[in-house]
């Protein structure tokens, strides 16, 4: 059941759409002022809100980034009148995601309300399976089994995570989920990359900064830790971080004070932390660039997430999330792959791992023209690239590695052959591919004796 909250000085206004109100399988609450809108929005969770713009502050607190902090799939509608559209466009910009201007009629609100309704149930459906992902994401094996127990034993608790591996295999993916399944799944999760910011910045970023501690520090400023309070911070390519901020981040985790650039004052701040990284931290700290003690506090549990090549089961379930997530992007309506398709998927060894496979499903749901994935919207790179092939364990292959070898007459027909299958035989798109005129191609199908 959708459930929408108006928020409105205007008490006539509020009874008005409450009696108005019939859309189904909603449930309608009103409130003014009189009441904190902070204990509103915490009596219930709701769906959307619709927020006079003349509410939008309360007690210096901006209602808005309390909403996408609080209740982070809670959609917020500014309601403005003629004096406060410039404010709207400043709520929106601060993430309402729409602004309506009064007069409004109840069926104004009822319209909205029905459009966002679809909005929801798939933002649902999407965390629905972004949680079972969970359980398919590392594939059915004993050693990623034993990562998972891990992974739902620790995703409850407060403590520090670190998590290992390649580029690519999921670790904020992961991290986001762990955070989804914690108890401060209601809190914000804020993500940063620490080898993405400039070393000269590092500390403001994460730690906050007093007006005037730098060059272009013209107000005082939260880091990272504050904006992330009451829910995770993910720290990703934590072995990039400079030595100075990692004894700040090594104080935090000591006792989880921090103490803004420029400030002689600390503060407590709760917030869990989930580190990731790429390098090998055991060799940095051999090298001195890693300090050995922020090491113990930052492993007290350490999860290797293993590349995609080594997880295959996990595929069919990352690729389901995935079509579904980019429908919602690029309004799609993709059902899922062709048999085809399929077999490229699993077959190919996805160096990228998961960033690549996300990037090649978006790539294949905007080309796609069906309602199944073909082969043809996949990437180049997955569709073209050499798959294994079944082979006969007789002795006389194993004894003969000969008999393997083609001629580059047979090789390069073999790969003809190939991309005009993958292309449903438009041989317009297989000549582009292959980077011949058609005539070219014409004419070796003429010479291979399939020209028709």
């Amino acid at each position: 059941m959708l459930r929408i909250l108006l928020l409105d000085r205007d008490a006539n206004f509020r009874h008005e759409v409450a009696d108005a109100w019939d859309l189904p399988d909603s449930e309608f609450l009103e409130a003014g002022l009189d009441r904190s809108p902070f204990a509103v929005l915490e009596e219930k969770a709701v769906d959307l809100v619709f927020l006079d713009a003349g509410a939008m502050w309360h007690e210096g607190v901006d209602l808005i980034t309390w909403i996408r902090s609080r209740r982070p799939g809670t959609l917020v509608v500014v309601l403005c009148d003629g004096s406060s559209r410039d404010s709207a466009r400043a709520a929106v910009a601060r993430g309402a995601s729409q602004s309506l201007v009064k007069p409004l009629l109840p069926s104004d609100l009822i319209d909205v309300a029905r459009r966002v309704g679809g909005q929801v149930v798939s933002s649902r459906t999407a965390a629905s399976l972004q949680t079972q992902v969970l359980e398919d994401m590392l594939g059915d094996t004993a050693d990623m089994r034993k990562i998972l127990r891990v992974a739902r034993k620790v995703a409850p608790t407060t403590s520090t995570v670190l998590l290992t591996g390649e580029s690519g295999t999921g670790k904020e993916f992961f991290a986001n989920i762990l955070h989804r399944l914690s108890s401060r799944s209601d809190g914000p999760f804020v993500a940063v990359n620490c080898g993405a910011i400039p070393e000269t910045l590092v500390e403001s970023e994460l730690f906050g900064a007093r007006k005037g501690s730098y060059t272009g520090a013209v107000a005082d400023r939260k880091g990272l830790f504050e904006e992330a309070e009451f829910g995770t911070l993910f720290l990703d390519e934590v072995g990039e971080l400079p030595p100075s901020a990692q004894v700040k981040l090594l104080r935090f985790l000591q006792n989880h004070e921090v103490r803004r650039v420029g400030d002689s004052e600390s503060k407590i701040v709760d917030v869990r932390v989930i580190a990731a990284t790429n390098r090998d931290l055991l060799a940095e700290m051999a090298a001195g660039r890693f300090r050995e003690d922020l090491w113990y506090r930052l492993n007290i549990f350490h999860l290797h997430l293993p590349p995609l090549r080594d997880r295959i089961p996990a595929i069919p379930a990352l690729c389901r999330f995935f079509v579904h997530r980019f429908n919602q992007i690029h309004q799609r309506n993709i059902a899922g792959f062709g048999r085809e398709a399929e077999e490229a998927i699993l077959a190919y060894p996805w160096p990228g791992n998961i960033r690549e496979l996300e990037n090649a499903i978006e790539h294949a749901v905007v080309l796609c023209e069906t309602d199944r994935i073909r082969i043809s919207d996949l990437p180049e790179s997955v569709f073209l690239s050499p798959r294994p092939t079944l082979r006969l364990t007789s002795q006389s292959v194993e004894e003969n590695p000969r008999a393997q070898l083609k001629t580059l007459y047979d090789t390069e027909r073999d790969h003809i052959l190939r991309v005009l299958q993958a292309v449903d035989h438009n041989q317009t798109e297989a000549a582009q591919i292959l980077g011949i005129g058609r005539s070219t191609l014409w004419r070796k199908l003429r010479e291979y004796g399939v020209a028709e």
